[in-house]
């Protein structure tokens, strides 16, 4: 008589008097469903289509066996209550705000360390090269006795061609204005009197500037946030940042940063931060294309956003379309003092006529378009170099700090 063999992965019918070992390949296992595979948990095929799982062969041999296989035993006798399972879901977004640690913005700021990329160094340090070779290419201009020098801090005034052998102390950074007190960034004096601020001495030594250079000009720059358990990444995309006259603070609410890229552009932001962090665990990476700033959590967890919803969001600067002249920084209100023109000696100047005047305008137009598309093309030259250096060394994803 022939019987049906209930063992998983068989379904044959048999006889029991042929019934030997290994006349069955079965499945000893339990069929497993998770991600949309379908497999046995005694051997390691799986696929995604029910009619194939039910075709995979047995991978264990025996005997048949008719015997159904028994139902589990149900845990809970009928009409038994259920035991009651209390689970608490996330919380909404307005009780995760109401319930977040706050603390006062007014906390004394730290700077963060600056980590410079060895890319980075190598490009400024081209880009400087660069820089230098065009002005000694451009034609001085002539000075005038009595022009003084623009390096702030420097009050050198030019008497004649000997005076470019004085040695120039000013200060190299940008001027700090917070909490009352005003200083330099390159260096760490700190007076709350104005005129004490700028009678400081400088702290470097170089060569004169004479003529009237452009000033830094804000502008705004694209940046974004990401984050993990223990950390949040602002990412600021300003390309070939200088470390030397780039300035972060923070404190466990407040993320402050000024960054100076380009030569002459300038990133000033002031982030309310949603939650808090662990500044004397925190830095800032430097790279070629863009600039890190890793907060590293107070507390582990997920923040809802980057800036607190409780404070107006500090508006973008507006790209100025000019270039001005340097800024009178060194200029109090109560400063009466002649200017550079004043101070100069009056020079003739020749009658032109209006043909003459019109003729050279129009080629100073021409010369400065074909020297503007110049430097965008050797701009452009520049920043895939160091995206493709970039991508060599693998400063995308640097490591996490401890």
């Amino acid at each position: 008589m022939a019987l049906l063999c209930y063992n998983k992965g068989c379904g044959q019918e048999f006889d029991v008097q042929q019934n030997q070992d290994g006349s069955c390949l079965f499945h000893p296992g339990v069929p497993i469903f998770h991600d949309a595979l379908k497999g046995w948990s005694c051997c390691r095929k799986r696929t995604t289509d029910f009619s194939e799982f039910l075709s995979i062969q047995g991978c264990t041999r025996g005997r048949h066996s008719n015997e159904k296989p028994q139902r589990p035993e149900a845990s809970e006798r009928a009409g038994a209550k259920p035991a009651e399972i209390i689970y608490q879901g996330p919380q909404p977004a307005q009780a995760a705000q109401r319930d977040r640690p706050r603390r006062s913005p007014d906390e004394p700021r730290t700077e963060l360390p600056l980590k410079v990329a060895p890319s980075l160094a190598q490009a400024l340090e081209e880009l400087h090269l660069s820089r230098k070779a065009e002005r000694e290419k451009q034609d001085a201009p002539a000075i005038l006795p009595g022009t003084r020098c623009k390096n702030p801090g420097c009050k050198t005034v030019y008497q004649g061609p000997e005076t470019e052998g004085d040695s120039c102390r000013h200060h190299p950074g940008a001027p700090v204005f917070h909490e009352g007190f005003k200083s330099w960034s390159c260096c760490s004096i700190r007076t709350t009197d104005f005129s004490s601020f700028l009678e400081q001495r400088g702290c470097s030594s170089g060569s004169h500037c004479w003529s009237s250079r452009k000033d830094q000009r804000k502008v705004s720059c694209r940046h974004d946030w990401h984050q993990t358990s223990s950390s949040v990444v602002v990412s600021v995309y300003a390309r070939t940042a200088d470390p030397a006259q780039s300035r972060v603070e923070a404190n466990s609410t407040l993320l402050s940063c000024q960054v100076r890229f380009e030569e002459d552009k300038v990133f000033q932001r002031t982030f309310h931060l949603w939650g808090l962090v662990d500044v004397s665990r925190s830095a800032v990476n430097l790279l070629p294309s863009k600039v890190e700033i890793v907060l590293r959590k107070a507390q582990p967890g997920s923040w809802g956003r980057l800036e607190d919803p409780d404070r107006p969001a500090e508006p973008e600067p507006q790209e100025q379309l000019e270039e001005p002249v340097q800024a009178c920084w060194d200029i109090a209100d109560d400063d009466i003092s002649d200017s550079d023109e004043e101070w100069a000696y009056d020079a003739p100047q020749e009658p032109a006529s209006s043909q003459g005047t019109q003729g050279l305008r129009m080629k100073d137009v021409e010369d400065e378009m074909r020297r503007a598309a110049k430097q965008r093309r050797q701009q452009e030259e520049e920043e895939e170099a160091l995206r493709r250096q970039e991508a060599a060394e693998g400063y995308e994803d640097l490591p996490a700090l401890e």
